[in-house]
């Protein structure tokens, strides 16, 4: 009987570590897909991992992730169109919340919330949804203060605050104040981008949207700086092209600023 107990342990233990082994694997090459900016590949992967550990937060948050670089380049000029891509967002949403019910002590956890809920708020109008954005901004505060996850996470939650800042002072301060969102400032904003391009230099989107929040403010010798910096940038992103047309274009219209 004994023995009998004791080789369904250890049945039990490898079946787990095979789950274990597989899910991590998947996981694995899953993000070797996403790194060539395959996402959809890199979703089917991590949705098979889902299924052999479906409370594994390093899976749950990557899911939210390849929803929202999916739905980020989603069609969207018919109302079809458009619900579809919503609904990327939302589905992205969706993990994002069960990636922090799983971990709630990481900071990738909220910073995946904030994303998707930024690109829902995007999607619908940051003026239309404070709200929304109100949380964003609480997540990636979370997200900072607990601190872990490494550089690269720490870089993109700055990133992100300081769009959210950039993005929502373009409003009239007095407009903003009235739905709640007296809050942002394009200064806040500066300091958030030098952060993130501290903690991970040599980043094309990190250089281009700090060059336009410096333009904002008439420091056009900083811009410059930084936009060719943005240029001499490698392609980390599958947007990255995009930013540098986009930087090459504000060289031209500051030039001589």
């Amino acid at each position: 009987m004994k023995n009998i107990i004791t080789t369904s342990i250890l049945t039990f233990v490898f079946f787990v570590s095979l789950s274990a082994q597989s899910a991590s694997q998947l996981i694995k090459e899953g993000d070797s897909f996403y790194e060539k900016f395959d996402n959809e590949k890199a979703l089917e992967l991590y949705k098979k991992a889902e299924k052999l550990e479906p409370n594994n937060y390093e899976i749950l948050w990557r899911i939210s992730r390849a929803y929202v670089d999916i739905g980020e380049h989603m069609p969207s000029s018919t109302s079809e169109q458009k619900d579809a891509q919503l609904s990327t967002y939302q589905k992205a949403l969706d993990y994002a919340e069960r990636g922090i019910k799983a971990a709630p002590d990481k900071s990738v956890t909220y910073l995946r919330r904030a994303i998707a809920n930024g690109r829902i708020a995007l999607f619908k109008g940051v003026f239309s949804v404070a709200g929304v954005v109100n949380s964003v901004k609480a997540d990636l505060e979370k997200a900072i203060q607990l601190n872990n996850g490494g550089n690269d996470i720490q870089a993109v939650a700055h990133y992100v605050l300081a769009r959210t800042h950039a993005k929502t002072s373009e409003k009239w301060k007095p407009a903003r104040s009235v739905l709640g969102l007296g809050w942002a400032d394009n200064q806040i904003a500066l300091k958030e981008y030098k952060k993130a391009i501290d903690l991970k230099p040599n980043y094309v989107m990190f250089y281009v949207d700090y060059a336009i929040s410096l333009i904002r403010e008439d420091d056009y010798k900083t811009a410059r700086t930084m936009l060719h910096k943005a240029l001499e940038s490698p392609i980390e992103d599958e947007d990255d092209s995009i930013r540098k047309e986009e930087a090459k274009k504000l060289l031209k219209e500051i030039e001589g600023k």
